[in-house]
């Protein structure tokens, strides 16, 4: 997780410097009696992708995702209202901007074509054969 002042770290070689998150304290919203309208306890973190010193891999695969949390200008956006305290929730945005981060780097396998077996390609073939035999004694019977 992050340290007292170093950063956030994504992976071994990754680390984004705290500096570069910006936290907003703000009213969190839903029921919670008298005390949620004066404090600011929610957090709103921003976290602009192209200025960040994230790697260009790195950016260019955030830049690509399709989420909501990340605006038209490439500004991860991530609001956290669900502890009552705002240094729990400047933890859970922090958590969760890493493992958004994370998650824009996890790459499929690439998948490799391959030909059905001669065996499965005889099997297909004799199924078809008895299926369209089945059918063809379904039919009406003429009188040669």
């Amino acid at each position: 997780m992050a340290g007292p002042m170093s950063g956030l770290v994504i992976s071994n070689r990754v680390t984004i410097p705290l500096q570069e998150v910006e936290f907003h304290g703000i009213r969190a919203q839903g029921a919670g009696g008298q005390n949620v309208n004066k404090v600011s306890s929610a957090v709103h973190l921003r976290f602009a992708i192209r200025k960040s010193s994230l790697p260009d891999d790195y950016k260019q695969r955030l830049l690509a995702l399709r989420d909501r949390r990340i605006n038209k200008d490439g500004v991860i956006i991530i609001k956290a209202q669900q502890f009552r305290s705002r240094d729990k929730n400047r933890e859970d945005a922090l958590q969760r901007l890493q493992q958004l981060i994370s998650k824009a780097m996890v790459t499929r396998k690439k998948r490799k074509p391959t030909k059905p077996s001669r065996a499965s390609q005889r099997k297909r073939m004799d199924s078809k054969t008895r299926r369209g035999r089945t059918k063809s004694l379904r039919s009406r019977v003429s009188d040669d």
